[in-house]
């Protein structure tokens, strides 16, 4: 008896010739460069987000923090913590990044390159657009519609901020006022 083999995703060459703009998450939080490591943290808690765009003051991208790194550092006594910002946890090399016009098949080749599984998305003047997920593609290819926010609801990320987050989903622990 012959076993049936999986066929290649019906559409795949479409969505890999999409722009990155139609596929990325528009509805990110950021965090500012000088930032402490505990907000941070609690930003990637509240969101639910893995990836942490850094911005600098004046909007420019920094880089991306993946929430394991931020785990990671974070398991250090809180004491330590207080001084510790953001910038100091970006890596020594630049995040990968793409623009909005780029194609998924750019952005998957660069990610596949880089090791990296999320890139981060740039406006025409450089400014941050999204961010591009692996699991963003993944959703794509599976015919999955790309849920959309107005850019005016992208949630920012000054400390002022943190008590009008919402809670991850799923989460049953004590909310943070």
């Amino acid at each position: 008896m012959e076993k049936n083999q999986p066929g290649p995703v019906h559409g795949e060459q479409e969505v890999l010739a999409r722009t990155v703009a139609v596929v990325m998450r528009t509805a990110v939080v950021t965090i500012d460069v000088d930032e402490t490591v505990l907000v941070a943290w609690e930003l990637l808690e509240r969101s639910g987000s893995r990836h942490l765009p850094v911005v600098h003051p004046d909007g420019r991208c920094a880089g991306l923090l993946d929430r394991a790194d931020v785990a990671v550092v974070c398991a250090a006594p809180a004491a330590s913590l207080s001084g510790l910002r953001v910038g100091d946890l970006l890596p020594a090399r630049r995040s990968a990044l793409v623009h909005v016009e780029q194609t998924v098949q750019h952005a998957a080749d660069l990610m596949s390159c880089t090791e990296a599984d999320a890139v981060l998305v740039l406006e025409e003047g450089g400014r941050l657009a999204g961010v591009l997920a692996a699991a963003d593609i993944v959703a794509a290819l599976a015919g999955r519609p790309v849920r959309k926010e107005p850019a005016d609801t992208r949630l920012r990320a000054p400390s002022t901020v943190l008590p009008g987050l919402p809670l991850r989903r799923g989460y049953r622990g004590t909310a943070v006022p």
